[in-house]
């Protein structure tokens, strides 16, 4: 029986020819599997007849917009995930649902075998492979660009060559990945950290420093999800998607860094993530409406190492799981109301309401009406400094 390899298919050139690249060199049948997460561009169906006419013996595409908006940003927004505290996992969210359709691909054609299209310098190599690791372990995962040498002009060479029904000659100055919930930019003189990135590069946002009139914005959630719109119901697409539109108008969402990639090295990565960054910017500030202050602060904790593990490529590991049940749960009163302003490349939030607030006014004011005994701060405060008095009694006696 021939061997299947399920490849990870986008439809551009190098996915493209690694349908037939693959078939030379391991004599296998490929299955070309494509995954709209929202990236845009040419329909599901041009993608499938496609990776067909460059000799994929079969291929799936499916539309997976909703389940990515629920199943992958949803908990993003609940765990407030900003990797290195700016960077809301744009492409990081897109690799475990990715993995999830290849394994399930693999097992329905009888592949023994998964390709993708990572470079050996990327995080994404690490994440569709550690992704394929955990859910099917029996499988094999290989990496044409990296394992063969498959660089560009090989690559451009092998298309013409076989004459594959793709643009060869128009090369973008950029890298890009993008999906329902951001772009990310990299390569060409983006790699001088010095060079200012050009309006040229950004296509979810427009320039933050154009005159605009404000954008007032009302965001509803439930358990930490985005239930509804200034009043109106919408799902969690619906919800990314509309914020995208209305924080992008307003240049919401730009970010410029250099980041620790997995791999070790240091990268300059540009991200527009509109509808992330509003989503999150609403929800951390009505967790500190809702959420005790205990159990917030170890949350940010739990945030961060939530944030790395997905960046890593362990969304399906086991402290992945368990740090979900944690946010679940922090989740549970996270419910209100945030008004946001989005202007001039910010989303700034000037109201709040919950049924579920721990905010009481007659502790917090300072006015008439004062309901906090102040008379107990002084005892509190013999208390709370004892150990650190005792401790310099001893230390400057030393």
């Amino acid at each position: 029986m021939t061997e299947r390899v399920v490849l990870a298919y986008s439809g551009g050139l190098d996915t493209s020819v690694c349908v037939g690249w693959i078939a030379e060199a391991t004599g296998a049948e490929v299955i070309a599997v494509a995954v709209d997460v929202g990236q845009g561009g040419e329909s599901l169906d041009v993608i499938r007849k496609r990776a067909l006419a460059c000799g994929a013996v079969e291929a799936e595409v499916v539309d997976a917009r909703d389940e990515f908006a629920e199943g992958y940003c949803l908990p993003a927004i609940r765990a407030n995930a900003l990797y290195m505290d700016r960077y809301p996992l744009v492409s990081a969210l897109s690799r475990p649902l990715i993995v999830k359709h290849l394994a399930a691909a693999a097992r329905a054609h009888g592949a023994d075998t998964v390709a993708h299209g990572c470079t050996g310098k990327g995080n994404d190599q690490v994440r569709f492979e550690a992704g394929i690791a955990a859910l099917a372990p029996d499988l094999t995962c290989i990496a044409p660009v990296r394992d063969y040498a498959m660089t560009r002009d090989r690559a451009i060479a092998f298309a013409e060559d076989k004459g594959l029904p793709i643009a060869t000659t128009k090369k973008s100055p950029y890298s890009i990945d993008a999906n329902l919930f951001g772009r990310a930019v990299e390569t060409g003189f983006l790699e001088d950290i010095w060079n200012a990135p050009v309006e040229d590069v950004y296509e979810y946002t427009r320039n933050p420093a154009a005159p605009r009139e404000p954008d007032e914005v009302v965001i509803t959630f439930e358990a930490g999800a985005p239930v509804a719109v200034d009043g109106r119901p919408v799902t969690p697409l619906q919800a990314v998607t509309e914020l995208n539109e209305r924080a992008g108008a307003q240049g919401v969402g730009r970010i410029d860094m250099v980041e620790d990639r997995l791999v070790g090295i240091k990268s300059r990565e540009v991200y527009e993530a509109p509808g992330a960054i509003a989503l999150i910017t609403a929800h951390q500030e009505l967790e500190n409406v809702t959420v005790e202050r205990e159990l917030a602060r170890y949350k940010r904790q739990v945030e961060q190492r939530w944030a790395e593990l997905v960046y890593d490529g362990m969304w399906f590991s086991p402290l992945k799981r368990a740090l979900d049940g944690f946010v679940t749960e922090a989740s549970r009163h996270v419910s209100g109301d945030i008004r946001m302003t989005l202007h001039g490349g910010r989303a700034v939030v000037t109201g709040r309401r919950s049924a579920q607030s721990l905010y009481d006014f007659s502790l917090a004011t300072y006015d008439t009406g004062d309901s906090f005994d102040q008379s107990l701060s002084k005892g509190f405060i013999e208390i709370f400094g004892m150990s650190s008095r005792i401790a310099s009694r001893r230390d400057l006696t030393q």
